[in-house]
């Protein structure tokens, strides 16, 4: 072989190893660098290389349970003596003054009324919780109403002290806020029913008190447009037409209204616990119009006799429904400390909560007297 010959064989060898290498080392070069990621849309191509750090995967933090409103077992609700049919006291307040009389509780006793309720295990509701079957109130604890006709200044006064809104502290509603912050779990709960022209008495605070009233999560009723009796004429004894119902019931709705947009009234005390006995005419006093102002009481009050049934009774009519009256004066059994004493003597008629809004539980025995069609999609549970 000629020396030129080994010169070519020796060239050819260097090149197809130099062309050896370079493919090894590009092929360990794809395998760090670019990434092969399957994607809907990019299936098997090469993503190519970044600069930026990789994103930090963060797991999605499972949502948070609902929370859901436990049932009391067997033994507890038979321990508690949970009945949702028994009864409830709506309780009946006129005036709070200076002195004790028939229609008026003085501060004091109001105050005594309460904490007497807080100590027997009562608690508040508002009207419209008892329209609705809405009963919250602890377990083993009995809901109350508190109810006020007429819209006295002395049931809500502002103190005259410069034009600040000052709730007098021995008012109804300043007792009221007092005894919620000394006892937040008794609730602040009660229903005012009013009549014009001057509900509450300072009129240039009608607006702020209506206000007031309700953020405050109390409530507002009618109590016809001027106190009207709603059965006769006074003087004349001539029994009321339809006409002058609506008229007497929708002015009160129309002018709450106008102060509270929007603001459904929807239970009504009968002035002098007054309706007519035309069944025709009574029918208006539930619902009915005026100037195209529309009302519908769910609720009608008696003058205070006796506790109402459970809104889950079958034998409940809210449209007579009865009250307990605050007083110690004159009761002859249809005050409130006679019902209080009814019930300790007789506690299977009171009204126990079983804490849940969501069911209605009662004695097997009681389950007769049950209204499916007043549950209101809520689990009915009899126990026994």
């Amino acid at each position: 072989m000629s020396a030129n010959t080994k010169k070519v064989i020796t060239i050819l060898l260097i090149v197809i190893i130099t062309a050896f290498t370079a493919c090894t080392g590009n092929k360990d070069n794809i395998q760090d660098n670019d990434q092969v990621v399957e994607t809907e849309g990019n299936q098997g191509e090469n993503i190519p290389p970044t600069d930026k750090e990789p994103e930090e995967i963060v797991e999605d933090e499972p949502e948070p349970e609902q929370e859901v409103s436990q049932t009391l077992g067997l033994d507890e609700l038979k321990d508690l003596k949970v009945n949702e049919l028994g009864k409830i006291m709506v309780i009946m307040y006129h005036g709070i003054g200076e002195n004790e009389e028939e229609w008026v509780r003085t501060p004091e006793n109001f105050r005594k009324d309460l904490k007497t309720l807080y100590d027997n295990g009562y608690r508040a509701i508002g009207m419209k919780d008892y329209i609705e079957g809405n009963i919250d109130t602890p377990p083993g604890t009995t809901p109350v109403i508190l109810t006020f006709d007429d819209g006295l200044q002395n049931q809500f006064n502002i103190l005259d002290d410069g034009g600040d809104f000052e709730v007098d502290p021995d008012s109804a509603v300043g007792i009221l806020e007092e005894f919620n912050e000394q006892y937040p779990d008794f609730g602040l709960k009660a229903t005012f029913y009013v009549f014009y022209p001057v509900p509450f008495r300072q009129e240039e605070l009608i607006a702020k008190k209506f206000e007031y009233l309700v953020e405050k999560g109390m409530e507002i009723g009618n109590h016809a447009y001027t106190h009207e009796n709603l059965r006769a004429d006074m003087n004349t004894k001539e029994p009321r037409d339809a006409q002058f119902v609506q008229e007497a019931l929708g002015k009160n709705v129309q002018l709450t209204q106008e102060i509270l947009p929007g603001y459904e009234v929807d239970s009504l005390a009968l002035p002098y616990g007054a309706a007519p006995q035309d069944e025709d005419v009574f029918n208006y006093v539930v619902k009915g119009s005026f100037e195209g102002t529309e009302y519908h009481h769910k609720v009608v009050l008696l003058v205070g006799s006796n506790p109402a049934r459970s809104p889950y009774h079958i034998e409940t009519n809210m449209a007579r429904l009865p009250r307990v009256r605050g007083s110690e004066m004159n009761t002859e059994g249809t005050g409130i400390y006679d019902w209080l004493d009814y019930f300790d003597k007789n506690p299977e008629e009171r009204f126990i909560s079983d804490g849940d809004p969501n069911t209605i539980s009662f004695p097997k025995e009681l389950e007769e007297y049950m209204d499916p069609e007043r549950a209101g999609g809520r689990t009915i549970q009899a126990y026994e």
